[in-house]
């Protein structure tokens, strides 16, 4: 929290994408950055690719309500099991490198689109 999970560096976010192998080289990505409105267009450009036919990863934050909210493909957002699996599977190179809750969210997105096959994901950063 606070100055603790600030990050001055790349190291962590890294690590994680060389340990999970790449995942977001297996699909295209539209990355939503500014001050205002991100959100609304991420959900905007998710729903027109999904209308259009594509199988699409939305990664938003913060979420309002569930932490799930944060990770959707299609509209459904990422099942309980999957957030569960991900961090019981993965407590190694967790406890091993300590990534902040936004570095450890990012891989399991990046990796939960990966493994379903997504044609692109909208990322809000």
């Amino acid at each position: 929290m606070g100055k603790t999970a600030y990050k001055a560096n790349l190291d962590n976010t890294l690590a994680l994408d060389d340990y999970f192998g790449n995942p977001h080289k297996q699909f295209r990505s539209i990355h939503v950055a500014g001050t205002n409105g991100k959100g609304s267009v991420s959900h905007i450009l998710a729903s027109i690719l999904q209308e259009a036919g594509f199988k699409v990863g939305l990664y938003t934050s913060p979420h309002l309500k569930d932490f799930r909210e944060r990770i959707k493909i299609n509209g459904s957002e990422i099942p309980e099991k999957s957030v569960v699996d991900f961090v019981g599977n993965n407590m190694g190179i967790i406890e091993k490198i300590k990534p902040s809750f936004f570095e450890m969210t990012v891989a399991m997105a990046f990796y939960y689109f990966a493994e379903k096959k997504v044609d692109v994901a909208v990322v809000e950063v």
